[in-house]
């Protein structure tokens, strides 16, 4: 065997493991940053849930203050809030709708 055969054979070998190392390097750091990225959005995500549970936890207590604890015909006050509401967000969108069209 010549000297440049082995030669050449020691640096290709040289390159195949360097470049593996940098593979290996940046799929480690990619898979880092996707679980740093994975943990903030959770930490997020709880925040806002327990953000919106106390704020409904306050106007639960502020409503139960002035509301009496149990009444038989408040499942249809609720049903119609619920049916009021729904009629205000499908005038929000009619009126959205009509901004997105330039018809203001």
């Amino acid at each position: 065997m010549s000297s440049p055969l082995v030669h050449a054979f020691f640096v290709g070998r040289a390159i195949a493991e360097i470049l593996s190392e940098q593979a290996e390097k940046a799929v480690t750091n990619a898979l880092s940053e996707l679980g740093k990225f994975d943990a903030e959005q959770r930490e997020t995500l709880r925040n806002f849930v327990q953000q919106v549970t106390e704020r409904v936890e306050v106007s639960v207590n502020a409503q139960g203050s002035t509301a009496p604890a149990s009444n038989p015909s408040r499942s249809g006050d609720l049903q119609a809030i619920i049916d009021d509401l729904r009629a205000e967000i499908a005038e929000v969108r009619t009126e959205l709708q009509r901004y997105r069209n330039g018809d203001s």
